[in-house]
C-alpha cells in the first residue's frame, strides 16, 4: 500500500509539471487571441464614416464624405433588396451562406484552390459574416494585416456574430455597409453612384456588376475601366449559375444588356475629380480616412473647372442643334484637362458634361479612359525626326511629298494612308506638313524614326497605355493606339517645359484630423529632358505658326486665341474620337469629344468639336494673364531656304523663307527644284544647236521627283519639255511607283479577263535608256513582261492567278544595269465574299 502511495505522489508531481506549462501554453494562446478582442457592442461604432473634407487650391469646398445619416450611405431593410443582388452577393463571396455557422473553413480551402487555377480572385475565402466582423470591428491596421492570429480572431467574432444575429441581420449589416468604390457605402448609394436609380430598381445584370465590386472596387471600377467591370460581371453571372440561382440562358441574356452608368444628384463640385482623389487617398491615407477623417486641399482651380464644364455644355449643344445647313452631330461626351506645365498640378479634371446624365453614361470619367488620339501624336513622331543626334535629322525646312504613298508595315502589309478629306498638297515643309495636320508626311516621318523609338519616347513621357511595340505599327503615327487625355496632356507638358517630362499631382496638402501634417507638396527636382529643349522649342514654333496651319485651319479658326499658343487636334476617321491640346507658357489644356459609348458622331472633326471649347476656355482662363511668348534656347540660328525645297536659294528659286534650326542643322546644298531651260520660242520645246538667238528664251521650270509627277499633272503644274533622264535631278535606285507592295489582286468574272491588267511604273536614274519589267514566280522562275524605252517607262501586266515578285531593271547610258527591290504580290482567283481570306487588301 506504501509503494502504491509513494508511485501515485510520484505521479502526481509528474502530472503537476506537465499541467503548468500546458496551462501557461493555454494561457497564453488565449491571450494572443482573446487579448483586446473587440466586443460585438462596438459593432454600432464601426457604422459611422468618417468626415473627410476635400477643397479645391483655394479652400472652397468640393467635397465631403460624412456619417451615414448624410446621405451617402442610406440603409436599407433586407426587404427592399432586389433578390437578384442579394443572390449575386452570396453566389459571389459565400455561397453556403445560410448552411454556415458563421465560418467555412471547407470554404475557404475551396476558395484558394478556385483562385489558384482561375489566376485570379473569382470568389472569397471569408464569409459573409467574418467580412462584416472584420470591416465592422477591427480597424484598419488589423483588416490589413495578414497573419494566421488576424484570421483566427475574425473567425472568432464571426462565431460570435452567428450566435447574436439572424442572417437576415448579417447579410443586411454586409450589405449596407460594405464598400463598393467611388465613395459609395451599401448598395443603396452604390446604385445611385454607378446607375442613378434606387437599389430596388436594379436588373439581374447591374446587379451582378454591382455585386462583383466589393473584392476589389478600383480594379473593377465601371466608371473608370468599363470592360474590366464587365468581365467581371461575367463571373458573377457564372457563379450565379453554378449556384442554382439562375440559368445558363438568364446568365447570357444579363450579359448582353447594355448599361448606362449615371449618378443620383448630390452636392459635390468637380465629381470626377473628387473620386480620382479620394482613390488617391484611399490608396496613401486608408488609415485616416476611415478612422477620424482627412482635410485635403487639392491643386483644382474650382472657377477653371466651371468654365470647362461651362465652354463643354455650351458647344455640345451647339453641335447638337440641327440646322438646314447641318444635321446634328450626335456628340455627347466631352473631357477637359488643364495642368501647370512646370508644376504637374492637375487644374482641372472634367470627365463629362453632366455627371448625373445616365442617358450620355455620364458617370464615366472621359479623361481616364483610353481613346484613340488621332493626329495628336504627331509632334513626338517629329520631335524624333528632328533629334540632332540622328544622322541625317530633319529641320522645319525639310521637304516631304504629301502625295499618295505605300508603305509596308512590319507585318509585311502595304499601308496607304490618305489625308483628312482626301486631299493631297504634293511637296511641303515639315513647317506645314505638321502645323497643317497631313498625314502622309507623318507616317513618312515615323517610317524614318521608327515605331519602337516612339513608342519609347511616349512612355518616358508618362503615357501607360501604349507598352508594347510588337502591337503597333506605322498607323500608330495617325492614332492607331489609345491613350487617356491626362496622360496625353502630360506628354504635351513636356514640349513646354523644355523637353522634362513632368509628374502630374492633385494633391497640394493633407491633414489628419487632429490638424496634424501628412503631405505637402513639394516642387520636385527638375527631370532631365528626354527631349532636345532645341527640339521641343521647334515643336512648339511650328504648333504655334497660323501662318503654317492655314492651308488645313485657314485664317481664323478655334486655334487661335489671340495670344501666343500651341496648338495640335486630332481626329479618328470614323469620327469616335476627336482632340484639341494645346499650351502656353503657363497652362496646358487637352479636350476630347466624342461618344462614351463609342458611336460615332456626324462629320465632327477635332477643330470643330473639341476646338471650340478649347478656344474658350482658354480665352476665359487666361484673360487676366500676362500675355508670354516661349522662351527659346541657346543653340538656335536662323537662315534663309528655298521655301518649297527648304535647301539653300538659288537665283531661280521664286520664294523664299527664314527658317530656324538647330546649329549644325543648317542646309548645305542648293535648292535643285526650281532649274533653268532654254527654249525655242516656236515650238516651246528645248532650244538646240539650231535655234536661232532670237527664237532662244529661257524659262524656269519646277522639277519635282518622280513620285510627285502625278500630283503635279493634276495641279496644273508644267513640267519641262524635255525628258526627264535629262532633268538634273538624281534618283539613288529604281524602286516602283505602283502597284503598291503585298497587295492581293482577285480576278472577277464580270469583266473581260484581257480587261484585268495593272499599270507597272518605277522611279528611276537620270540617264535611263530603257525599263524592263520582269516577273519572278514563287519557284524563283523570271520571265520579262515588257521592256519600255521611252518615258515614262510605263507597262501593263494582265493579272494571273499566283505569288509573285516584281522587278524593275534600269539600262543606263553607259550600259550598266541598276535593278530595284523585288516587290511581292499576289492574285487570287474569284471566290464568294463569305469565303474570301480575312485579311490583305482586295482590288
Amino acid at each position: 500500500m506504501r509503494r502504491f502511495w509513494t508511485n501515485r505522489r510520484r505521479w502526481q508531481k509528474i502530472a503537476l509539471i506537465a499541467l503548468v506549462p500546458l496551462g501557461i501554453a493555454f494561457g497564453a494562446l488565449y491571450l494572443w487571441l482573446f487579448a483586446d478582442l473587440p466586443s460585438l457592442d462596438n459593432l454600432q461604432a464601426g457604422l459611422a464614416l468618417p468626415s473627410t473634407r476635400l477643397y479645391d487650391r483655394h479652400g472652397r469646398l468640393l467635397y465631403e464624405v460624412i456619417d451615414p445619416q448624410g446621405g451617402r450611405n442610406r440603409v436599407v431593410p433586407l426587404e427592399q433588396i432586389p433578390e437578384s443582388l442579394v443572390q449575386a452577393t452570396i453566389a459571389t463571396e459565400d455561397r453556403y451562406f445560410y448552411q454556415s455557422i458563421g465560418i467555412d473553413l471547407v470554404g475557404i480551402l475551396r476558395a484558394l484552390w478556385i483562385n489558384v487555377q482561375g489566376g485570379e480572385v473569382r470568389v472569397g475565402g471569408s464569409t459573409i459574416t467574418q467580412q462584416v466582423a472584420r470591416n465592422l470591428l477591427l480597424d484598419p491596421q488589423q483588416r490589413a494585416e495578414r497573419s494566421l492570429r488576424r484570421k483566427l480572431r475574425e473567425m472568432i467574432l464571426a462565431l460570435q456574430l452567428a450566435a447574436r444575429y439572424s442572417k437576415s441581420e448579417i447579410l443586411a449589416l454586409y450589405l449596407n455597409q460594405t464598400y463598393y468604390g467611388n465613395l459609395a457605402y451599401g448598395v443603396q448609394s452604390a446604385a445611385e453612384v454607378y446607375f442613378g436609380k434606387d437599389v430596388s430598381q436594379l436588373t439581374l445584370a447591374e446587379s451582378a456588376l454591382l455585386a462583383g465590386l466589393p473584392q476589389a472596387p478600383a480594379l473593377h471600377d465601371p466608371l473608370r475601366d468599363p470592360q474590366a467591370a464587365k468581365a467581371r460581371q461575367r463571373v458573377v453571372l457564372d457563379l450565379m449559375v453554378e449556384a442554382g440561382y439562375i440559368t445558363r440562358a438568364a446568365a447570357d441574356r444579363a450579359y448582353a444588356e447594355p448599361l448606362q452608368y449615371g449618378s443620383a444628384k448630390f452636392i459635390m463640385n468637380a465629381p470626377h475629380f473628387v473620386q480620382a482623389v479620394w482613390r488617391q487617398l484611399e490608396r496613401d491615407f486608408p488609415e485616416h480616412i476611415y478612422r477620424g477623417g482627412l482635410r485635403v486641399i487639392t491643386t483644382l482651380d474650382l472657377d477653371w473647372q466651371r468654365a470647362a464644364e461651362e465652354a463643354a455644355r455650351r458647344h455640345l449643344a451647339a453641335l447638337n442643334t440641327a440646322s438646314p445647313e447641318k444635321p446634328s452631330s450626335q456628340a455627347v461626351g466631352a473631357a477637359v484637362v488643364a495642368l501647370d506645365p512646370h508644376t504637374g498640378q492637375l487644374l482641372v479634371m472634367l470627365g463629362s458634361p453632366d455627371f448625373f446624365n445616365a442617358e450620355i453614361d455620364g458617370a464615366i470619367n472621359m479623361a481616364l479612359v483610353p481613346r484613340q488620339p488621332g493626329s495628336t501624336l504627331k509632334p513626338f513622331v517629329y520631335a524624333l525626326a528632328f533629334d540632332p543626334n540622328r544622322p541625317e535629322p530633319w529641320t522645319p525646312a525639310t521637304m516631304v511629298l504629301d502625295v499618295t504613298t505605300p508603305f509596308v508595315t512590319k507585318r509585311g502589309e502595304s499601308y496607304t494612308p490618305h489625308n483628312y478629306g482626301l486631299v493631297e498638297h504634293g511637296p511641303v515643309s515639315v513647317r506645314e506638313a505638321l502645323a497643317s495636320s497631313y498625314n502622309i508626311p507623318a507616317v513618312a516621318a515615323l517610317e524614318q524614326v521608327g515605331v519602337g523609338n516612339l513608342i519609347r519616347l511616349l512612355t518616358q513621357l508618362g503615357v501607360t497605355t501604349l507598352t508594347d511595340p510588337e502591337r503597333y505599327d506605322l498607323s500608330i503615327a495617325l492614332g492607331g493606339g489609345e491613350v487617356r487625355l491626362t496622360e496625353l496632356v502630360a506628354a504635351y507638358a513636356a514640349l513646354a517645359n523644355q523637353g522634362r517630362p513632368i509628374a502630374t499631382s492633385m494633391l497640394l496638402r493633407v491633414e489628419a484630423a487632429d490638424g496634424s501634417l501628412l503631405y505637402e507638396w513639394q516642387q520636385p527636382p527638375p527631370a532631365d529632358p528626354v527631349i532636345d529643349e532645341r527640339v521641343a522649342w521647334l515643336i512648339t514654333d511650328i504648333l504655334s505658326d497660323p501662318e503654317a496651319r492655314m492651308p488645313s485651319f485657314g485664317v481664323r479658326s478655334p486655334l487661335s486665341i489671340g495670344r501666343p499658343a500651341a496648338v495640335k487636334t486630332g481626329t479618328t476617321t470614323d469620327f469616335r474620337d476627336n482632340w484639341t491640346v494645346g499650351y502656353t507658357p503657363q497652362i496646358v489644356v487637352g479636350v476630347w469629344v466624342g461618344n462614351p459609348n463609342n458611336q460615332p458622331m456626324v462629320n465632327v472633326s477635332g477643330v470643330s468639336g473639341a476646338g471650340p471649347i478649347w478656344n474658350e476656355f482658354m480665352r476665359v482662363v487666361l484673360k487676366d494673364k500676362p500675355e508670354l511668348t516661349f522662351e527659346r534656347p541657346d543653340g538656335l540660328v536662323q537662315a534663309e531656304v528655298c521655301a518649297l525645297s527648304g535647301l539653300l536659294p538659288t537665283p531661280y528659286c521664286p520664294q523664299r523663307r527664314v527658317e530656324w534650326f538647330i546649329r549644325g542643322t543648317v542646309p548645305t546644298k542648293y535648292d535643285d527644284l526650281y532649274q533653268l531651260f532654254t527654249i525655242d520660242a516656236r515650238t516651246g520645246l528645248l532650244a538646240d544647236e539650231h535655234t536661232p538667238e532670237r527664237y532662244r528664251r529661257e524659262r524656269v521650270y519646277l522639277v519635282l521627283p518622280q513620285e510627285a509627277r502625278a500630283w503635279a499633272a493634276r495641279n496644273g503644274i508644267e513640267p519641262p519639255p524635255v525628258p526627264l533622264s535629262q532633268v538634273a535631278r538624281q534618283v539613288a535606285a529604281v524602286r516602283f511607283l505602283t502597284p503598291d507592295p503585298h497587295t492581293i489582286f482577285q480576278l472577277t468574272p464580270l469583266i473581260p479577263r484581257e480587261a484585268q491588267r495593272i499599270k507597272l511604273s518605277a522611279a528611276v536614274p537620270s540617264g535611263t535608256r530603257a525599263v524592263s519589267y520582269w516577273l519572278r514566280d514563287a519557284h524563283g522562275q523570271e520571265r520579262l513582261i515588257a521592256t519600255v524605252e521611252h518615258e515614262p517607262y510605263w507597262a501593263w501586266w494582265q493579272l494571273e492567278v499566283g505569288d509573285y515578285a516584281l522587278i524593275a531593271r534600269a539600262q543606263l547610258a553607259d550600259g550598266t544595269l541598276q535593278e530595284s527591290q523585288a516587290l511581292p504580290l499576289r492574285v487570287i482567283a474569284y471566290v464568294p465574299p463569305n469565303q474570301r481570306p480575312p485579311s490583305g487588301e482586295v482590288q
